[in-house]
């Protein structure tokens, strides 16, 4: 967070509105502490055939919100038109991902390489001195480096979406909400009128799948989908599923496929298009290796390699002891975790700050 005489000198801010409560309410909040804001809403997809009910925070309706919303509030508003760039770094990597039998976090990238870089390009145009968003994060300064916190708010923290934002990133952002909890924010938004947003329910879904329909997504952007066979820990051929791109490891549930007791897929072999079903209890492990490796600094590592590491965003942080290597790190748990995902985040915690973080193999 800016020191206090950093706001009163400087104190022009752009936020990032998605037409939701969140950025609403973080607008709000920043309004009343002084600061001049600049609204921005990013168009970074277009869904084909004009879908029905298409929801999410890029949707043109929500654009129209956010508008409405600053307009409102009184300040000024912007639309943002990523879509090449989005698609570029986000929609193929999402598609590459899948056709390898991983299961990507396209929230992670699109924070990263979209949110902050393109607000950070924009906060410069229209001389604005730091960045806002409605997520509920926190930022601490310790030992002179910037670093994600926990919010407060346990069941809405946020950092593990955003663990790719650079030191630079962190020292430009103001999270309003990140010692709030959500009622708390709801109650913010019917004291000043937004009764409607107060009542509306949250998207879970991935902004640029209409729907929430992974496969005919997929299919829509070319990808080869063909029947598989399912096969046993042993090899032994079970059925046919879909299409390996299809799946996810951990997945019971629209499997097509009945073995008298409820199975998992357990793995996922792209190149033979094969999928491993099997029990539950098969997906612990106590060892996970991720690439791609971030950490934010190296000091803590001479005091203790024991960290807390979330394997997705739903998952409580798991004690574990991380090993550095040249091109592949690990963590070994304490205790067995249960679903380790190739293509997934895994966000390494030290004492409830954000160190690093990695891609699972």
């Amino acid at each position: 967070m800016p020191h206090i005489f950093e706001i009163m000198a400087k104190k022009r801010v752009l936020i990032g509105m998605s037409g939701g409560i969140d950025s609403t309410v973080a607008a709000i909040l920043l309004l009343k502490q002084g600061y001049e804001l600049v609204g921005a809403t990013f168009r970074t997809f277009t869904p084909k055939n004009n879908c029905n009910n298409y929801k999410s925070c890029c949707a043109e309706d929500t654009i129209t919100e956010a508008q409405n919303i600053a307009l409102q509030l009184g300040f000024e508003h912007h639309i943002l038109d990523f879509q090449d760039t989005f698609r570029e770094q986000v929609i193929q990597n999402f598609i590459t991902e899948y056709q390898r039998g991983r299961t990507p976090n396209p929230c992670v990238l699109c924070n990263s390489h979209i949110k902050w870089g393109k607000l950070m390009q924009a906060a410069e145009q229209y001389q604005c001195d730091y960045i806002a968003t409605g997520h509920y994060a926190q930022i601490a300064e310790h030992r002179g480096h910037y670093y994600l916190k926990n919010a407060v708010d346990t069941h809405k923290d946020q950092t593990y979406f955003l663990w790719m934002l650079t030191e630079e990133n962190l020292r430009k952002t103001i999270f309003p909400l990140g010692h709030l909890t959500k009622p708390q924010v709801r109650e913010i938004a019917r004291e000043h009128g937004f009764e409607t947003l107060a009542k509306k329910p949250e998207s879970q879904d991935i902004c640029f799948i209409p729907n929430n329909d992974y496969r005919t997504f997929l299919i829509e952007q070319g990808v080869d989908v063909q029947a598989g066979e399912y096969i046993d820990s042993q090899g032994k051929i079970l059925g046919l599923h879909q299409g390996y791109c299809h799946y996810t490891i951990g997945q019971r549930k629209g499997l097509g496929i009945a073995l008298g007791s409820p199975k998992f897929v357990t793995k996922i072999d792209a190149e033979h298009n094969r999928v491993t079903l099997g029990e539950r209890d098969d997906l612990l492990t106590t060892h996970a290796t991720i690439m791609d490796v971030r950490l934010r600094d190296t000091e803590w590592l001479q005091e203790s390699p024991e960290v807390q590491a979330r394997i997705r965003y739903k998952s409580p942080a798991v004690t574990g002891k991380l090993e550095i290597g040249e091109d592949q790190s690990s963590v070994r748990f304490t205790s067995p975790v249960w679903g380790v995902t190739p293509g997934q985040s895994m966000v390494i915690y030290k004492d409830g700050l954000v160190v690093g973080g990695g891609i699972i193999c």
